[in-house]
């Protein structure tokens, strides 16, 4: 089944050439050019592979838009990639406190926006056979992209589900914000140590108890506490 990708985009001209490269490339769109009608689409079931949001729309904040999306079941693990104009570090990291899993300037490359909505694809997508791993009493799905503390399923974004894997990967070993932004994020010019910050503690609150692995090594950066076990 091809992937569904919903566009909230209030300039029709950006929203007509997105959903044309897009279905150039197999994928489904589903266009919405106010919040509301937006939040609507997305709660259709099945529900969206993937929510392109622009953050400056008529009716609300996309920013609002994906908080909501967040605090939603059906949509709380559905990949978020904003599209703004704003381009300083602070609405980067404003977009990633709400939940957002890539964010992108304007004005941009097509060629690179549809690049960067399959890589999020494929990071999103789950294979068949499970992979479950423990640690401590958080448990993962690693095939999958799930993740339990205890008999609690966690509902990660891509985006945290790349950064808890890094830290348990590499359980004992202290990451610098310059490591984990070349890891999960790839170096990219636009993002900055403090949205490392803002996603571990997105990550820690999200994790409850099991966020306590997560230690601050002062000066330096981040480690997982707890020691790595052997894959079930």
């Amino acid at each position: 089944m091809s992937a569904t990708v919903l566009l909230v985009e209030d300039e029709a001209d950006i929203a007509s050439v997105l959903q044309f490269n897009l279905e150039r490339e197999q994928m489904q769109v589903r266009v919405a050019h106010h919040g509301a009608h937006g939040l609507e689409l997305a709660q259709q079931s099945p529900p969206p592979s993937l929510v392109v949001l622009d953050v400056m729309l008529p009716d609300m904040s996309g920013l609002e838009v994906c908080r909501r999306l967040r605090a939603h079941p059906g949509t709380a693990t559905v990949p978020i990639m904003l599209l703004t104009a704003l381009g300083e570090e602070i609405d980067r990291v404003v977009g990633f406190e709400m939940g957002a899993d890539d964010y992108v300037v304007k004005p941009f490359s097509v060629r690179e926006l549809v690049l960067r909505i399959k890589a999020l694809l494929r990071r999103a997508q789950p294979e068949q056979e499970a992979q479950v791993r423990s640690y401590g009493m958080l448990r993962v799905d690693v095939d999958g992209h799930r993740a339990w503390v205890g008999n609690e399923e966690v509902p990660v974004t891509a985006l945290e589900f790349k950064l808890l894997m890094t830290f348990v990967g590499r359980a004992g070993r202290t990451q610098t914000r310059e490591a984990l932004l070349d890891e999960v994020w790839g170096s990219r010019g636009d993002v900055g140590t403090r949205t490392v910050d803002t996603s571990i503690k997105r990550l820690r609150e999200k994790l409850g108890p099991a966020g306590d692995y997560v230690e601050t090594v002062r000066g330096v950066g981040y480690r997982w506490a707890t020691p790595r076990p052997m894959p079930q």
